[in-house]
């Protein structure tokens, strides 16, 4: 009788069984790109598991962005693990909570949670606001709207996305919509149908100013040359929305702005209304606590939200900031002191620190 000879499995084959395994052992040895969402994650990531076909594997993070991959924002393949045996501690409780979110089951409680890491639950939750800089139900809330929101840009329906983030109904998720996403499923699907948003244009000293805003807070602080560019953006990002300019009524909130600008004391007090990804959101909580006049590193950024390898996701979440001077992302600088760049150029954010010093001394 014949034997039959089959061939043995590639190394790509051993690679996409550890993916299809979630192996904690091949962690570290390699990352995958995903073609579909230009993402790349670790081989334990909880992320859907993506088509085969869609799917690239690279030797090293660098390799994997020199492709033209970011990293993923669930299992963070560019960051180390925390060692310490408190981030171990935080580390399994977010990964309860990632994996109750993924299954679509209730997130565990804080008591329960605070017991698995041998903790009073007053104790665990402000070690875990320390080192996340949010609680764990806030930790779970944000997480439930990152996989509400990638649901809907994927295409699945709205029913569908709010039950695959873990939501037991729709009326679960109805009552804290407007935190979740700022407006409903449905009309952030729609880039903002049914919300109104007021804009005004103005002039300060570094150019052209515009601010945008909903009924819940300022959306949008965008400074340029072009008026015209500022709003035909402001377009684009809303582009379903009904946009209100020439308000009388909101000429007041982009004169207190454009004050700000000329003369940055103290902080800019307002209501705003922020969309962005967990990690975006403690960068840009860190970012309002650096006080007019300071400077401070990315490093130091990344160290303060408890994650000291994220300079370079730091410098990302601070050009991805949708708000100029009220999240002043111009007091982060290289750590050597010198400026890097910036989302409406070096030029201003170089003119708002130097006012900012000049304040201070006198």
């Amino acid at each position: 009788m014949d034997q039959i000879e089959t061939d043995a499995p590639s190394e790509d084959d051993v690679r996409w069984q550890a993916v299809q395994r979630r192996d904690a052992g091949a962690d570290g040895s390699f990352w995958y790109s995903v073609a579909t969402t230009g993402v790349y994650c670790r081989p334990t990531c909880r992320s859907r598991l993506p088509l085969r076909r869609n799917v690239a594997f690279h030797s090293s993070t660098e390799a994997a962005e020199r492709a033209g991959f970011r990293p993923c924002r669930r299992c963070r393949p560019d960051q180390a693990a925390v060692p310490d045996e408190t981030g171990r501690l935080i580390a399994a409780a977010c990964a309860s909570l990632d994996q109750a979110i993924d299954d679509g089951l209730p997130t565990p409680t804080l008591a329960a949670l605070a017991a698995a890491a041998g903790r009073s639950p007053f104790h665990f939750q402000r070690m875990f606001k320390r080192r996340i800089g949010l609680t764990p139900a806030q930790y779970a809330a944000a997480r439930r709207g990152e996989t509400l929101r990638e649901g809907l840009e994927s295409g699945a329906s709205v029913t569908d996305s709010i039950y695959d983030a873990g939501y037991g109904s729709s009326s679960r998720y109805y009552e804290t919509a407007d935190a979740v996403l700022g407006m409903t499923a449905t009309e952030w699907r729609r880039l903002g149908a049914g919300t109104v948003i007021r804009f005004a244009v103005g002039q300060s000293s570094l150019g052209v100013i515009l601010v945008a805003a909903t009924a819940k807070g300022v959306c949008a602080i965008q400074l340029g040359d072009d008026p015209q560019a500022l709003v035909e953006r402001l377009q684009d990002r809303f582009s379903a929305a009904t946009l209100i300019g020439a308000d009388p009524d909101f000429e007041a909130v982009i004169a207190r702005i454009v004050g700000y600008v000329e003369r940055p004391l103290g902080g800019l007090d307002l209501a705003l209304d922020l969309d962005g990804t967990l990690f975006q959101r403690r960068v840009w909580q860190a970012l309002r606590a650096i006080p007019a006049g300071d400077r401070v590193s990315y490093a130091e950024i990344a160290r303060r939200i408890g994650m000291p390898t994220a300079s370079r996701a730091v410098a990302q979440a601070c050009g991805a900031n949708p708000l100029a001077v009220a999240i002043p992302c111009h007091r982060v600088v290289r750590s050597d002191g010198s400026l890097s760049g910036y989302r409406w150029g070096v030029e201003r954010k170089q003119a708002l620190l130097d006012r900012e010093a000049a304040l201070a001394a006198g």
